[in-house]
């Protein structure tokens, strides 16, 4: 384990070159699916969110996706016309607007996470409890800085 200490550029520059390609399979998966919706990347990425925080309220999406007000209403704009999310105002405060995945907004997600759930489960499957774990441990360091 001390060799990764002493990690050279170049291997440094091969791992990052392993993630960004990981990203790209996992997310290219789902290309023909996210077409068939006439959505792209973003609307995934709030729908994903959306299905672990349904009813988020706009400025923890925010916080959550880390982009501009401008983008998010664009992507909310469009998931809206295609009929995959709801709003509703908060009982507490009304100013606040919370955002749900509706039935179709959650068959969209089922479909793409069915996808992307091949993939990673084969990648964890043919690896052993360790490798798992530790994986998972390095994403985990790599998120938080």
């Amino acid at each position: 384990m001390k060799e990764l200490l002493y990690l050279k550029d170049d291997q440094l520059k091969e791992f990052i070159q392993k993630i960004f390609i990981g990203y790209r399979e996992t997310f290219s998966d789902t290309k023909n699916i996210l077409n068939k919706y006439s959505i792209g990347a973003a609307h995934h990425r709030v729908i994903h969110i959306l299905s672990i925080y349904n009813g988020i309220t706009i400025s923890e999406l925010l916080k959550k996706l880390k982009v501009t007000k401008q983008s998010l209403n664009r992507v909310l704009k469009d998931l809206n016309k295609l009929e995959a999310i709801n709003y509703k105002k908060g009982k507490k405060d009304t100013r606040m607007k919370h955002v749900y995945l509706n039935d179709k907004g959650s068959k969209i997600f089922n479909e793409v996470f069915a996808i992307q759930k091949k993939r990673i489960y084969k990648a964890l499957l043919s690896s052993n409890y360790k490798e798992v774990l530790h994986f998972n441990n390095v994403l985990e360091k790599i998120i938080n800085g």
